[in-house]
């Protein structure tokens, strides 16, 4: 339902946009081709790809690549890092809800994390939650909303690239508002808690407040920096046959935040339920 509403709210701008005031033609266009990607990652039911992600962890560059497949809803997930040190399920539901954990390095434990906790969350942008496509979907629906009457203004459409093997429609997504504010943490708030609900990322208010480490609750009155914005800029690359984002980049004020490449995609294809047991005949737990 709220994926429909936000595909009506894209389209509702469009029809508003061309009734009123003039706004760029390609900035239209790119409207319409995000509120088709919003669309096709409502319409998933399984994903299996492989991800090449690059994020900025403590002022540095941190590369990884893994594969992952995932059943939507209910949400089960399995994930493999691609050098074969790591492997990961969550089945909603199971496990009591938290993740099995498996490093294949010493000393060779399979755990089971919390997987919003601080060992699953340490160094990294997201979640396990956050894997897939849904919250790129949500995220940039998000960004869209909060631009309002200038969305189109903020959007440019450069025509098809061949990016990943794909040939793609290639969007960008750039404000020239991107201010910082001051907030004041309430009773009981975390970085993710405050994250959430002003809508930004949780690991970008961690690197510009200097709270990398701080995972529980936060000192009430303390004074936290929150962007108005969830970044300054997007580029986004859709396959023009699913109109899914084959790759993501978010900039912020500092320059690219993070990067997620996309390559292998198989979507709506059955996966067999033993696929999201520890004991599954490829896995390692």
């Amino acid at each position: 339902m709220r994926t429909q509403l936000l595909i009506f709210f894209l389209v509702s701008f469009l029809l508003g946009n061309a009734q009123h005031s003039p706004a760029p033609p390609s900035g239209n266009k790119a409207v319409k081709l995000i509120a088709e990607m919003i669309d096709s990652i409502a319409n998933l039911k399984t994903v299996r790809t492989s991800i090449k992600s690059l994020e900025r962890i403590n002022n540095a560059y941190s590369s990884s690549a893994s594969e992952i497949k995932v059943n939507v809803n209910p949400r089960k997930l399995y994930f493999k890092g691609r050098e074969g040190k790591l492997e990961i399920l969550y089945v909603t539901g199971s496990y009591n809800n938290k993740a099995v954990v498996k490093p294949h390095v010493f000393p060779y434990l399979t755990l089971t994390l919390e997987t919003r906790g601080n060992l699953m969350r340490k160094n990294q942008h997201y979640t396990i939650h956050e894997l897939g496509f849904d919250f790129i979907g949500k995220t940039i629906a998000l960004i869209l909303s909060k631009e309002k009457e200038n969305m189109a203004k903020s959007l440019t459409y450069l025509g098809k690239h061949e990016h990943n093997g794909y040939m793609c429609h290639m969007v960008i997504y750039e404000t020239k508002n991107y201010p910082f504010y001051e907030y004041t943490v309430k009773h009981k708030e975390t970085v993710t808690s405050i994250a959430y609900k002003q809508s930004v990322n949780d690991y970008m208010l961690r690197e510009k407040n200097n709270l990398f480490n701080d995972f529980g609750y936060l000192k009430e009155g303390s004074k936290i920096q929150i962007p108005h914005m969830y970044c300054k800029k997007a580029v986004l690359y859709l396959d023009e046959k699913t109109m899914l984002p084959v790759s993501v980049s978010i900039y912020d004020d500092i320059g690219l935040f993070e990067n997620y490449d996309y390559t292998n995609i198989k979507i709506n294809k059955p996966i067999d339920e033993k696929e999201f047991t520890k004991g599954y005949k490829d896995y390692g737990f």
